[in-house]
């Protein structure tokens, strides 16, 4: 068996399809749970993890669903080629932008420092001496 073979070995197309659909449907679903806890849920970093974690997650799934749709391995590995940048791209923006909308909700004071068990920015709340 060679290689170009190897990548033309399909998938049973009802195999394939109900790989994918469970894949989008788990995905989905954690998109949604993203989306209700960023409702329900009250303090902001409560919210952060709402809003990063599941989606993301949810994300990758509906990707490899997208790749396993091919059904031929060349198709799946030519779809997850496609899909790695996006997930990449989520990867670094998702943690970036929550932990940039966490430390404003800090230094706004809508975080409790109660509910903080480290505050390693109580320096970082006043103002330095020369700041006037």
């Amino acid at each position: 068996m060679n290689v170009t073979s190897f990548l033309e070995l399909a998938v049973p197309a009802p195999v394939a399809e109900t790989i994918a659909l469970v894949l989008v449907l788990l995905g989905a679903i954690l998109c949604l749970s993203a989306a209700v806890g960023l409702l329900r849920l009250r303090d902001v970093p409560s919210r952060l993890h709402a809003g990063t974690k599941p989606q993301v997650l949810g994300l990758v799934l509906i990707c490899l669903a997208i790749a396993v749709a091919q059904r031929t391995i060349g198709g799946m590995l030519l779809g997850v080629v496609i899909v790695i940048p996006v997930i990449l791209l989520q990867f670094a923006t998702a943690p970036l932008s929550a932990h940039m909308v966490g430390r404003q909700a800090y230094r706004n004071g809508t975080i409790q420092a109660h509910s903080l068990v480290v505050d390693e920015y109580a320096e970082s709340k006043q103002t330095p001496p020369a700041a006037g």
